[in-house]
């Protein structure tokens, strides 16, 4: 273990030598772009639209916005979860003490869905048991994918901390080895275990933020990416983003659902401090977690994510809507969160236009995943 340690850094190095890593076993899925979502974002919001806002009655913005979507809606799984799964499991593998404990115990983790189906699979590539931890509100179609790809599913309440709890549980019966989405439950064992295994799904997450420069480039005739904006949940996936983009120029923001106090990264960088617990019944389900305590370390770093914005459930739903309908695609709720920051929150916009100028960024948008299911779209719009 201390050899696979000194192994991981957080880097944009360690991220690439992640890629390198996990590339057999994930799709290098596409990008692409939008002339109708550039010309909604390069636009301005109506007067009306921003009545009931703390942008009443001031000038809107009006940036110049040309967007370049990574599709892992596309990915394995249906989400970029898949990426750090993966790669933990490989730097696990490559230690035979591990890998033999691994075989008989298997690995346990806690997940709305996206990461517990990330898990599954990868252990079932390799024949290693896997009991994931579901809040009994998942999306059906993530449960079924999860129990699809041989995992023991376990219920448990719909926050954090109840699934930590019996996550706990499970770890003391089985002794199986916890793999983390972000960050890990309170534990005194195996903590060391535990932070390299944090490294690893950070570093295996930002292997998209490596391809989508390079696809951005090709696609933009040689034009690199000015920001990378993705959504924030536990924060694994944007870190891995920053510190893939450490040294290129590109700005790195997040985005979060403010429903019920979704926004707990946008509070905390206010605050000055983590935010340890959330409790949101947002549409954006895999956003639902709060950052956690080794991804915060990142996150709150201004050179490497210069800010999280926010948006409503209503302009969640409205960008939903968009890629659903002009662009053909089908993403979950969590996934249209940065695309609504950049059409709908007068605050980023703003810091665009004035920043950017008539130049106007290319802005790279990440689709995370697409598990949801016609049922739970016709809900959404019929509400």
């Amino acid at each position: 273990m201390d050899a696979l340690a000194t192994s991981l850094n957080l880097s944009r190095n360690g991220v690439q030598e992640a890629h390198a890593l996990v590339k057999p076993y994930i799709h290098r899925t596409p990008v692409i772009t939008s002339s109708t979502l550039d010309k909604l974002a390069s636009s301005q919001q109506s007067a009306e639209t921003l009545a009931t806002t703390e942008w009443a009655g001031k000038q809107p913005a009006k940036p110049t916005i040309r967007l370049f979507f990574k599709c892992e809606n596309l990915q394995k799984v249906g989400a970029f979860k898949v990426r750090g799964a993966f790669h933990a499991l490989e730097r696990l593998r490559a230690d035979p003490e591990i890998a033999a404990t691994l075989a008989q115990n298997g690995v346990v983790t806690h997940s709305s869905g996206n990461h517990a189906q990330a898990l599954a699979l990868a252990a079932r590539t390799h024949g290693i048991p896997a009991h994931i931890m579901m809040p009994n509100i998942s999306t059906p179609s993530k449960i079924a994918g999860t129990k699809g790809y041989g995992a023991n599913v376990v219920f448990s309440g719909s926050t954090a901390a109840e699934r930590e709890a019996i996550a706990r549980e499970v770890i003391e019966r089985t002794g199986a080895i916890f793999v983390p989405p972000s960050d890990h439950p309170t534990s005194k064992s195996n903590i060391c275990t535990l932070y390299i295994l944090i490294i690893a799904v950070i570093l295996g997450q930002g292997t998209l933020a490596l391809e989508l420069q390079e696809q951005a480039l090709e696609l933009n005739n040689g034009t690199p990416l000015d920001a990378i904006i993705a959504p924030c949940g536990g924060g694994g996936m944007l870190s891995g983003i920053a510190l893939a983009c450490e040294g290129t120029g590109i700005r790195v923001f997040g985005s979060e659902p403010s429903f019920q106090g979704g926004d707990d990264a946008r509070r905390g960088l206010i605050v000055g401090e983590r935010i340890t617990t959330v409790n949101t019944l947002t549409i954006a389900d895999g956003l639902r977690t709060p950052v956690g305590k080794y991804t915060w370390r990142i996150i709150s770093d201004p050179k490497k994510v210069v800010g999280v914005y926010a948006v409503t459930e209503d302009q969640i739903k409205a960008a939903m809507r968009l890629v659903l309908e002009r662009m053909k695609m089908v993403v979950e709720p969590s996934a249209c969160v940065p695309l609504a920051v950049a059409l709908f929150n007068e605050e980023f916009r703003d810091m665009i236009e004035r920043e950017a100028g008539p130049a106007g960024w290319n802005i790279g948008v990440v689709f995370s995943g697409g598990n949801t299911t016609v049922e739970e779209i016709r809900k959404l719009f019929s509400a």
